[in-house]
This record gives C-alpha cells, sequence and structure tokens, in this order.
C-alpha cells in the first residue's frame, strides 16, 4: 500500500556496500597496508606481494557470499558466550 507523497525514490548506490576491487573496502585498505609494509618497509617483495594476493583473494570470497562479513565478524568478537557450557 502506498500513499500519495510519502513515496521518496532511493538511489541503488545506498543500499549497496562499498567495495574495493571486490573486497570490502576497510578490509581492502588494511590488506593494503599491511602488504606495502611489508613488501616496502621490510624490503621483503615477495612476501608482500603474496600476503596482498591471499589477502585480496579471500577477502574477495569471502565478500562473495557476505559482503558485510568484517563487520559481522567483528560484532561476533564483541558478543559474550551467552550459551556457553
Amino acid at each position: 500500500m502506498s500513499v500519495e507523497g510519502f513515496e521518496v525514490p532511493v538511489h541503488r548506490a545506498l543500499t549497496e556496500p562499498i567495495l574495493l576491487g571486490g573486497a570490502p573496502r576497510g578490509v581492502a585498505i588494511l590488506n593494503g597496508t599491511l602488504a606495502a609494509a611489508l613488501g616496502l618497509g621490510l624490503q621483503q617483495w615477495i612476501a608482500g606481494l603474496v600476503v596482498w594476493l591471499a589477502g585480496h583473494s579471500l577477502a574477495v570470497f569471502a565478500a562473495k557470499r557476505d559482503p558485510e562479513f568484517a563487520d559481522v565478524g567483528a560484532r561476533h568478537l564483541r558478543q559474550k558466550g551467552w550459551w556457553s557450557c
């Protein structure tokens, strides 16, 4: 049921998660920063590329299943075990 005058068009971009290369923005930035620190700071180029490639691939895989997986994981870690034995 729609009431005249109370309908608002919502742009699709407001409802979709922000992804960078298929991974959530925060996870992609964290992963890139860690890989850059490893590759540039410690001068371990191959290790930095491996960390970036593995981390980004895992983030993209997880984001395909649930784009909000990082927020869900953080909330899971904050929750107390109410039903734990």
